[in-house]
């Protein structure tokens, strides 16, 4: 079974239904030994750093994801806001995050050489992947994903990195260290390539 957390976040039944239509069971649960008996976590949603973190804690599920997810060896899928999270901090809130990966999440700059950035980034960008990973099998370089964002993810170690994207400037889009892996964008909002990353993901052996 997956678990999808449920910290009270939007687009959890988005990534469910994803889930559903590939056929791979999965329940959204707040339930701390729901997640940890789970084959595979995933940790979706959309939201500000401070309020994913802020329910995090008060659910007690930051530290079974740390420990008896990331820790444990489970595979552990974030996707947007999950990505962000599992770094040390977000400049969103000035937020403590769960410090999985070393890192730190900052904001889009509000111009680049003179001309404003629009910030929330919103719409489908490519995306570059730098090194390969399973994650991405069957899906070609350089295809479009869907983003949301006003916040990037800056992680200390850049062989975490798996893909890039731009949008001004370069930033990361997707993250890998051992069982973890993160996206900046969603994979249940983009299409063929995003199922096939959700699939791949269900696959990966544990």
């Amino acid at each position: 079974m997956i678990a999808i957390v449920d910290y009270r976040a939007g687009n959890l039944a988005s990534v469910k239904r994803a889930l559903e239509h590939l056929g791979h069971p999965s329940e959204i649960t707040d339930r701390a030994e729901r997640i940890r008996s789970a084959d595979r976590v995933i940790l979706p949603g959309v939201g500000a750093a401070g309020a994913t973190m802020e329910n995090l804690r008060a659910l007690g599920l930051d530290s079974v994801l740390k420990r008896d997810v990331a820790a444990a060896g489970k595979p552990f899928l974030g996707i947007c806001i999950g990505i962000q999270v599992l770094l040390d901090r977000s400049e969103e809130d000035d937020a403590d995050c769960l410090g999985i990966i070393k890192g730190r999440v900052v904001r889009y700059p509000r111009s680049v050489d003179g001309r404003p950035l629009k910030v929330p980034q919103i719409g489908w960008n490519r995306v570059h992947q730098t090194q390969p990973h399973p994650i991405f099998t069957g899906v070609p370089d350089n295809t479009h994903f869907y983003f949301v964002n006003s916040y990037y993810p800056v992680p200390d170690d850049r062989d975490a990195v798996i893909a890039a994207s731009d949008y001004g400037i370069a930033f990361c889009a997707a993250i890998a260290r051992g069982n973890v892996i993160a996206t900046q964008f969603h994979l249940e909002k983009s299409g063929a390539a995003g199922l096939q990353m959700l699939d791949n993901f269900c696959r990966l052996k544990s």
